[in-house]
């Protein structure tokens, strides 16, 4: 029992209000013997699964503007046991569609599964460089609701991957977003985990978030990077978002919170995630 304590204690260090995951410490599923799965995809077939995945507001064979890049699930593809979303600069456009830019994609899972409380877990490589991110999240249509709380829905990033430089590396963030994106929004970063055992832009890592009536608790590779009851946790069934966003505007790339903007010489990269699971307690 001291050496399973003494595990914990080194799976995770505070330095400067950033927790740092080492990679060594608590089991990778919070409270496994009480819970079961519900949900999962393990991609393993030779294409996205479209019973559990759409695009997110991306129609079928069209390019969606989306801050400083296209949307296009052309740019989705099934391989090895994984989905990979990429991150492209087409001179031409995508398949040469005269929309010359940067390319990425999103999916959700709205209309096929949400689910209220439970576990939620990706194991995903990140993509490497600057003036991007990929996230996976959680959203649902009554977020938009202005009442002051996010008890009828929230956007809950289970993380995103902000500013990968030689500086700023293995970096992820955990924010609550309430009230809509308006006027009324109300935001909170409800935790910051840097990567120290595990490349994250090499290697697979486990993002996760354990949703209660009272709150939400964010794990690294099974070690809780932080908590957060702002709003009040949403007491509505949410559905599940893995995307990459380019930061600036109308498919122009521009500096943002993920660093310097993309330029047409920026190296391509991918988005790859080897399953995503949800867990209910039993």
């Amino acid at each position: 029992m001291k050496f399973v304590y003494f595990m914990r204690a080194i799976g995770s260090l505070l330095l400067a209000g950033i927790l740092i995951v080492t990679g060594i410490g608590y089991p990778r599923l919070p409270h496994e013997r009480e819970m079961e799965l519900v949900w999962s995809d393990e991609f393993d077939g030779a294409q996205l699964d479209r019973t559990k995945w759409h695009g997110h507001y991306i129609p079928d064979g069209e390019s969606v503007i989306r801050r400083g890049s296209y949307w296009d699930l052309g740019m989705i593809s099934v391989q090895d046991g994984a989905m990979h979303i990429g991150t492209r600069y087409y001179p031409d456009g995508f398949n040469g569609n005269g929309k010359p830019g940067w390319y990425t994609a999103a999916v959700d899972t709205s209309g096929l599964y949400e689910q209220r409380y439970g576990y939620f877990e990706t194991r995903c490589i990140l993509p490497r460089g600057a003036g991007m991110w990929a996230a996976f999240w959680m959203l649902c249509g009554s977020m938009g609701n202005v009442d002051g709380t996010g008890l009828d829905g929230a956007e809950i990033d289970i993380f995103e991957s902000p500013f990968c430089s030689q500086r700023f590396t293995r970096r992820v963030s955990s924010n609550i977003h309430i009230d809509g994106y308006g006027d009324d929004h109300k935001s909170s970063n409800a935790a910051e985990g840097y990567i120290f055992y595990n490349d994250p832009y090499e290697k697979y890592n486990t993002y996760g978030l354990l949703w209660t009536e009272k709150e939400y608790i964010f794990y690294v590779n099974g070690i809780c990077i932080g908590r957060s009851d702002f709003g009040g946790a949403s007491r509505v069934p949410e559905y599940l978002i893995l995307s990459v966003e380019v930061g600036g505007d109308n498919a122009i790339p521009g500096d943002s919170w993920a660093g310097p903007a993309l330029t047409q010489d920026s190296e391509p990269t991918d988005f790859v995630v080897d399953y995503v699971r949800c867990y209910q307690f039993q």
